[in-house]
């Protein structure tokens, strides 16, 4: 978590506001490559 928001904090994005927002992406991130990896056994 802190070095999210150490890279937000380069970016110029509010640490607050990451904060906040990076449970969301985690999740997205993990269904992501949930899927990905289903996808690479099945081919």
């Amino acid at each position: 978590m802190s070095a999210a928001l150490a890279m937000a904090r380069a970016l110029g994005i509010d640490p607050l506001i990451a904060a906040e927002l990076l449970p969301e992406i985690e999740a997205v991130m993990v269904r992501m490559l949930n899927e990905q990896m289903e996808g690479s056994r099945d081919g």
